[in-house]
């Protein structure tokens, strides 16, 4: 069973729009995500242009990928490094911290994540 950040059974991060590396709503991963799309993210409009000065266009729908582009307030699964970008900036999306995989401890501590923990 995949664990969240928080020690507990991994929730669903959201089903409309799919998101998660599998497309299942989760923030699972595997060796395969070299992204590590772990953490379950509400999408601001800052974050949205910050990941496109980045170069990783998050608005526009790609089909071929069932990707449907996202718009502030959407929550998608995160590549954990590019949060860690964000954060760094000042635009780094809050967390909806059950839903986030126990593998982004691998990146940041718990207590940063805390930090911008929804209100769940």
């Amino acid at each position: 069973m995949d664990k969240n950040i928080l020690g507990g059974a991994l929730e669903a991060c959201c089903y409309s729009p799919m998101t998660g590396y599998f497309r299942d709503g989760f923030c699972k991963t595997t060796a395969q995500d070299s992204g590590s799309h772990v953490l379950c993210g509400q999408i601001s409009r800052e974050f949205l242009d910050f990941t496109l000065s980045q170069g990783n266009d998050l608005t526009t729908p790609r089909p071929e990928w069932h990707f449907p582009g996202l718009q502030p307030g959407d929550f998608w699964c995160l590549c954990a490094m590019r949060w860690l970008e964000a954060e760094q900036a000042g635009v780094a999306p809050l967390l909806k911290l059950s839903a986030c995989h126990s593998k982004a401890l691998q990146f940041a501590e718990l207590a940063l994540y805390q930090q911008y923990a929804l209100k769940e």
